[in-house]
């Protein structure tokens, strides 16, 4: 992520201004910098996260406390949903049973401060400024992926569905888990993804245990994967595989290429961005001891061992990896976000009146009021390679 404020003579003009020894100018000079900061960092944190192709935007008035509606969500029997929320940033997600109501969302403050010395604002040093306000939006950034991630893999690692038995490819799947063992341990395979969209479609049955309307889910539209399985992706275009459930054989007696034109695709694109209609999507926080695996190995409690009950095929962090699926269709990840009523931005940047005169510093604070939540389970799934 960089930023770069133009050089222009207005913007000149104002870097100067903050550094002026007159408090009066240099505090008007620092408040009009921080209304023209909050915008900007909250357009950067909205086009670098990876997390908000996944969340919908739920903003409020950031005197209210925010709330969303449940809908009659299909094959609850108890009339009630699990919510997966976190109380604080950085906190453990937790599963909240909350009935056919007005679901109340706990949000959090995310924030961080900047701080130069006054002859870089003298001297119109725009290049220290930007790398100032940069480092400013990459902290916030990094908590707000951090969070959101937390609630996402904790959603994965607890929901169960009673549709989901072992006869999805897996003969000794643990019962209910939204997470399935790749065919051949550590390679992914296209027969792994069929097998993870008929385990979604198996979760999405509707009320009646049938086939439910296309409005209310479309199956997984992204897949989340490491750069590893990536490059495993990218072998298809010269490397044969497996068509059916089973080890591939040392001969290849077993495998069949794709079909040229797929290949061909494959190769020119350094590798598939799309396959049977589900974006994949690379992160490298996922991936043999990544972070994302770490939490993932936290928060699944041993509930999505993939082999039954025999915790020793449960997922472990420093030999496995995780693919995440997601059904962006259903809506089910949920931001509530504090919008200021004056300005409109989420991302509120302030003058940091910490520093005293003879201090011969300035600096800004900035921050953000969120809260994540995953309202229905159903909405990921996840494949162990």
């Amino acid at each position: 992520m960089k930023l770069t404020l133009k050089n222009t003579p207005e913007q000149v003009e104002l870097i100067k201004a903050m550094g002026s020894r007159q408090q009066t100018v240099a505090r008007e000079a620092q408040e009009a910098f921080a209304a023209f900061l909050g915008p900007v960092v909250q357009s950067v944190l909205n086009q670098a996260g990876t997390a908000g192709s996944i969340y919908t935007d739920a903003p409020y008035d950031e005197d209210d406390s925010p709330s969303y509606p449940l809908d009659l969500y299909y094959n609850d029997g108890a009339n009630a949903v699990s919510v997966w929320s976190q109380n604080i940033a950085g906190g453990l997600p937790s599963s909240a049973v909350e009935g056919m109501a007005e679901l109340k969302i706990a949000t959090y403050r995310l924030d961080s401060a900047v701080s130069f010395l006054k002859k870089y604002a003298r001297r119109a040093r725009l290049d220290v400024i930007s790398k100032g306000v940069e480092r400013m939006a990459q902290e916030v950034l990094v908590k707000q992926e951090r969070n959101a991630w937390a609630v996402i893999l904790k959603a994965l690692g607890e929901a169960t569905s009673s549709g989901v038995t072992s006869g999805i490819g897996v003969t000794s799947l643990k019962a209910g888990s939204h997470v399935v063992p790749v065919t051949d341990e550590s390679v992914f395979q296209l027969a792994d993804l069929n097998r993870l969209m008929t385990l979604n479609k198996r979760i999405n049955e509707s009320f009646a245990n049938g086939t439910p309307d296309n409005v209310y889910s479309t199956g997984v539209t992204d897949l989340y994967v490491s750069p590893e399985v990536k490059e495993q992706i990218r072998a298809f275009a010269y490397q044969p595989m497996n068509t059916r459930h089973g080890k591939v054989t040392t001969s290849g007696a077993t495998a069949v290429p794709l079909p040229d034109s797929v290949r061909t695709d494959i190769f020119n694109a350094a590798g598939a961005s799309e396959i049977y209609g589900v974006n994949i999507v690379e992160l490298n926080e996922l991936g043999v001891g990544k972070k994302y695996n770490q939490l993932f190995d936290q928060f699944d409690s041993g509930n999505i061992a993939p082999n039954g009950t025999n915790t020793a095929h449960a997922f472990a962090e420093s030999t496995d990896e995780l693919c995440v699926g997601i059904d962006n269709s259903k809506g089910a990840f949920i931001r509530a976000l504090a919008q200021n009523a004056d300005s409109g931005s989420s991302f509120t940047a302030d003058p940091d009146d910490q520093y005293v005169q003879r201090a011969e510093k300035l600096g800004f604070y900035g921050s953000l009021e969120e809260g994540r939540v995953c309202i229905d389970g159903r909405a990921i799934v996840g494949l162990i390679v």
